[in-house]
């Protein structure tokens, strides 16, 4: 993106070598909106490590509930396979 603002001053320059205060003004929010573009795209892409990031903590989560569960359920059955089995 640099080089549209490169190409404009090199075009568009008066015979002393100074840019009109117009132009001027153009390229630096020109500039600017590429810094901020730029930052966008830094917040975006550290957006979505953390949202990964997230999703695997979650993820995990949810395993280790599930066989906590799992267990609990086994516990149980076996309990009452014992007391089917003593009766």
């Amino acid at each position: 993106m640099g080089k549209t603002v490169d190409a404009a001053k090199a075009t568009r320059t008066s015979k002393n070598g100074a840019m009109p205060a117009e132009l001027k003004e153009v390229v630096w929010r020109l500039d600017r909106l590429e810094r901020q573009v730029q930052k966008l795209v830094e917040l975006v892409r550290d957006h979505a490590e953390d949202e990964d990031r997230l999703v695997k903590i979650v993820a995990e989560d949810r395993e280790v509930l599930r066989r906590q569960l799992v267990q609990q359920h086994q516990q149980r059955l076996r309990i009452r396979k014992r007391t089917q089995a003593d009766s």
